[in-house]
């Protein structure tokens, strides 16, 4: 657990807002909001009754993820901003795409969901690893 002293926890929770508001963007109108609610079945007028639960629990969770992210980050010793991507990209990779896109297959869900909800979650960790490796 030594290791633990040498985290930047402002980086992590700088990176954490910096995904949750990125994801308040990413699933706003003018990006992917529309696409994304014909696809899960939401109404713009429907029932908003879990988005307050929905935000706080986002941003724990990003919390959390920064923070694992932010070991990836330490064991892999980037030397830059490019070098902090590739780990955020090798995160992406491992974690979020190979799971979710079988699971979207199995459920029948169509490609362009992955796509929205998986280019997110890309734009995240990249910038989010470059981030970390770069503020120590």
């Amino acid at each position: 657990m030594h290791h633990l002293h040498n985290f930047n926890y402002v980086a992590i929770v700088v990176v954490a807002v910096f995904q949750w508001l990125l994801g308040a963007l990413w699933y706003s109108p003018p990006l992917f909001a529309k696409p994304w609610m014909e696809i899960v079945g939401r109404k713009k007028d429907g029932d908003r009754s879990g988005l307050a639960l929905g935000m706080v629990s986002s941003i724990i969770c990003d919390l959390v993820l920064s923070f694992v992210l932010a070991h990836l980050v330490l064991w892999s010793d980037p030397r830059d901003f490019l070098h902090g991507m590739f780990v955020g990209f090798i995160a992406w990779a491992g974690f979020i795409a190979c799971p979710s896109l079988p699971q979207g297959i199995y459920e029948g869900r169509p490609f362009k969901l992955f796509a929205i909800n998986g280019g997110y979650w890309f734009v995240a960790l990249l910038v989010s690893g470059g981030i970390l490796a770069v503020w120590r």
